[in-house]
């Protein structure tokens, strides 16, 4: 009967969890990337949605492990999320996420889940993790300043008349390649991941440049990917502006949508980390689980997202797209580098913010800043709230 009682607690959580991904998937992680691009008419609204889905899948497979196991283990101290803590925090985060979507509230999925986490774990006697909470508090407080100050200034150099669009895009291709080139995927190896200039300077000597305090193979090959990304992105810009600057949209769009899979994957199924063992499933198979939760969402939920987001990003123009999507993509990775939950909608809308004060404040609406602020921190609030009472009364009640 015990057993029974556990495996139907499981199974409860896996559903709730599985709902969480679909949710994310047609949503902002899913919709978000690429609706610059379809705005841009770079891309139709189907093939966008099939893409972002795949690369979604992709992220959460090859980058998903440190936000997941950050979720499920270090939100809280001492080993508190049993079975039906866990379900309840799943259950709590679904239900809120669900009426959100319903009634139209915009409800942070990394808030609430972050919220509800942490309600049942100190519910169920765990301690406070202080230090994780100040870097996940830095990195929410610092998102909007930085992410719409990068995109402010983006968004400016492509402006500047003095500065020709074949040399500004170009070097933003750049910066892209560096990014690339050292992100970190734990399937390469190492204790956190390694990145593609880590393996690729793996045969050289390990010589450390003084000043730089980088390897000299990693500084090389970070210098080959930003040399060929300049050199495709130029001949594209110079052979069409407008095509060129299309494409590397459609590329941003496929890096953010990868690190979306990477960073919210782990928003999904975190919470089933501290069950892996009593059930005998490996990481890597839940985050397959939970990647293909974001793969569906993305296929049946985000095309109508997109064609709506990417009215709204049409009249940003390409410039502004590419001066919001470029530091969404920096901070997505960073956020996947140190384990911490991260809101997409938080990211993107800074960003958008920011590139739009570029052009003198156009479609950007203090009062809506200030109603998705409140929201993100109602979101995070109320998931602590109400996982905190719903997972005392319901040790009362046993």
């Amino acid at each position: 009967m015990v057993a029974s009682a556990v495996l139907a607690t499981l199974v409860v959580a896996a559903l709730a969890s599985l709902f969480m991904a679909w949710s994310i998937g047609a949503g902002s992680s899913g919709s978000t990337p690429f609706a610059p691009a379809v705005g841009a008419n770079a891309i139709s609204v189907m093939r966008a949605g099939f893409i972002v889905g795949v690369l979604g899948l992709a992220g959460a497979v090859l980058q998903g492990a440190n936000v997941t196991e950050a979720v499920g283990t270090e939100l809280v101290v001492g080993s508190v999320l049993t079975a039906t803590a866990s379900t309840v925090a799943l259950i709590v985060a679904a239900a809120l996420v669900a009426i959100g979507v319903f009634a139209g509230y915009p409800i942070a999925t990394a808030f609430t889940v972050t919220g509800a986490v942490v309600g049942v774990g100190l519910a169920a006697g765990g301690g406070p993790a202080i230090a994780k909470y100040q870097e996940i508090a830095a990195l929410w407080v610092l998102t909007p300043f930085v992410g719409g100050g990068i995109a402010y200034g983006t968004a400016r150099l492509l402006r500047k008349e003095s500065i020709p669009e074949t040399v500004a895009v170009p070097a933003l291709g750049g910066v892209v390649g560096l990014l690339v080139a050292n992100i970190r995927f734990a399937v390469l190896g190492g204790e956190s991941g390694r990145s593609l200039a880590e393996v690729g300077a793996a045969a050289t000597p390990p010589l450390v440049l003084p000043v730089l305090n980088v390897e000299l193979g990693v500084a090389a090959v970070s210098v080959l990917f930003v040399g060929v990304s300049v050199a495709l992105v130029r001949r594209e810009v110079v052979r069409d502006l407008a095509q060129g600057q299309r494409r590397f949209l459609l590329v941003l769009g496929g890096l953010v949508a990868f690190s979306a899979g990477g960073s919210q994957v782990g928003l999904a199924i975190g919470p089933l980390v501290p069950l892996l063992g009593s059930v005998s499933v490996p990481l890597p198979a839940l985050l397959v689980g939970g990647g293909l939760g974001l793969l569906v969402g993305s296929w049946t939920g985000a095309p109508r997202m997109i064609k709506a987001l990417s009215q709204d990003y049409s009249s940003l123009g390409p410039r502004r797209s590419i001066a919001a999507m470029i530091p969404s993509f920096a901070i997505a990775q960073t956020a996947v580098a140190l384990g911490i939950p991260v809101s997409f909608n938080e990211i993107i809308v800074s960003a958008i913010i920011g590139s739009g004060y570029a052009a003198g404040g156009a479609g950007v609406s203090r009062e809506k800043m200030l109603k998705t602020a409140l929201a993100w921190v109602g979101s995070l609030a109320l998931a602590f709230g109400v996982a905190y009472g719903a997972f005392t009364g319901l040790e009362f009640l046993l």
